[in-house]
């Protein structure tokens, strides 16, 4: 990702679902102007879903997802399904590629079907249709094109755009608890985990949303907090820490300086805080033998010390005093089976788009599994969780129900 680029899960992700050799690849071709898929005559050339993050005119940064078709056959062709399927968990604008001269069939129907259960917004595109004797009549949410002569592709960008456009996400992840002036206080460890030469990318959100707001960030790391907070000329509105921090950090905040984490502001940016805190109390009924699933959405190299691998389950076997089992995921995997877990313990989801974060608690919470967050699993083993939701007093009553 270069310094200007939106990152990924910040981009209006747009799949394009199909049968095989509905021309899918074609069309995404076509509307991007590359190379971007395979495209050839034999049924299920697309063997996975093809990801590429582009600028798109005139949507704007964008994520353009190709899947395999979904009505491929035999045992690998039912995993190639699956994965295609699993592609709507991130999808914030679907496109339904049908073939034109055939029409729309069974499974294309049972796509839609799924798209208006999860109030996907979609288009069904008509491909092929300079194969067709008399143009289509097309309702209000089609369109009928050709890949191949370019027949109202400028017309698709523009459907296309006008529903990306809609989902564009407006929520802050501070902006709304600042004033234009107003101080705040970033506390970034620098350890052997952080990148070189940069701050990780929760870090870079927060500040620029800080910017955006007028207020001003002073960033350091936790062992200069004390003098930072000295040497301040006006008391700072809100002091933001990693989470992994917390406990030197809460020390070393007076208690009249509101206090919370990046993966708190992340759950409530990307997530549902509201569950998040409800699934903290999980954490008091964990006994010996539960599994315990521990999920981060990034695919970082695994160090010593790391925060997900290494330093939740320390804290959680001090907090629970129970010998748990604990189970690790990162990336695009999330199990679909959640039934062998007590509690699954996600991260703030940065690298993920609102509606995969989102998939993956409203199925957490499918299963009747309790799900919370790094920031909030910390803040409670460190007895701050209730100070650590002070910027946001609607929350108190979960805390006293």
């Amino acid at each position: 990702m270069g310094l200007n680029d939106r990152p990924s899960g910040e981009r209006v992700h747009i799949s394009f679902f199909g049968l095989r050799n509905a021309g899918k690849s074609s069309v995404v071709n076509a509307v991007t102007g590359q190379a971007l898929s395979l495209v050839s005559q034999v049924k299920g050339t697309t063997t996975d879903p093809v990801q590429k993050a582009m600028e798109l005119l005139p949507i704007g940064p964008v994520v353009i997802i190709d899947t395999p078709g979904i009505d491929d056959v035999g045992g690998l062709g039912q995993m190639r399904v699956q994965r295609a399927l699993q592609v709507l968990d991130k999808t914030d604008v679907a496109i339904l590629v049908v073939d034109g001269t055939l029409g729309m069939q069974p499974d294309d129907r049972q796509l839609v079907e799924q798209f208006q259960k999860r109030n996907l917004p979609y288009l069904v595109v008509y491909n092929k249709a300079d194969l067709l004797e008399a143009p289509l009549v097309c309702q209000a949410n089609e369109i009928a094109v050709s890949a191949k002569t370019g027949q109202n592709i400028y017309e698709l960008k523009e459907r296309i755009g006008r529903l990306a456009g809609a989902q564009e996400n407006t929520k802050h992840l501070v902006a709304d608890l600042i004033d234009p002036g107003d101080v705040v206080v970033l506390v970034t460890p620098i350890d052997s985990a952080a990148p070189k030469g940069r701050l990780i990318l929760p870090q870079q959100q927060v500040i620029r949303d800080i910017l955006d707001a007028g207020g001003i960030n002073v960033v350091v790391k936790e062992s200069e907090l004390t003098a930072a907070l000295a040497a301040l000329g006006k008391r700072p509105k809100l002091v933001i820490t990693d989470s992994q921090a917390f406990k030197a950090v809460n020390r070393d905040t007076p208690e009249d300086i509101l206090l919370t984490s990046f993966s708190i502001l992340f759950a409530r940016y990307k997530g549902n805080l509201t569950e998040a805190v409800r699934g903290a109390a999980m954490l008091d009924k964990l006994k010996d033998g539960d599994n315990v699933l521990i999920s981060e959405g990034c695919t970082h190299h695994r160090q010593c010390g790391d925060i997900g691998t290494e330093k939740l389950p320390n804290w959680l076997k001090q907090y629970t005093g129970c010998d748990l089992d604990y189970h690790f995921t990162s990336g695009r995997e999330f199990p679909q089976d959640l039934s062998p877990y007590a509690l699954v313990i996600h991260c703030g989801g940065c690298m993920l788009n609102e509606r995969e974060m989102q998939s993956r608690i409203r199925h957490s919470l499918d299963c009747h599994v309790p799900i919370t967050n790094y920031g909030i699993a910390i803040a409670q083993m460190h007895g701050i969780l209730a100070r650590s939701l002070g910027p946001f007093p609607d929350l108190a009553a979960l805390l006293h129900p």
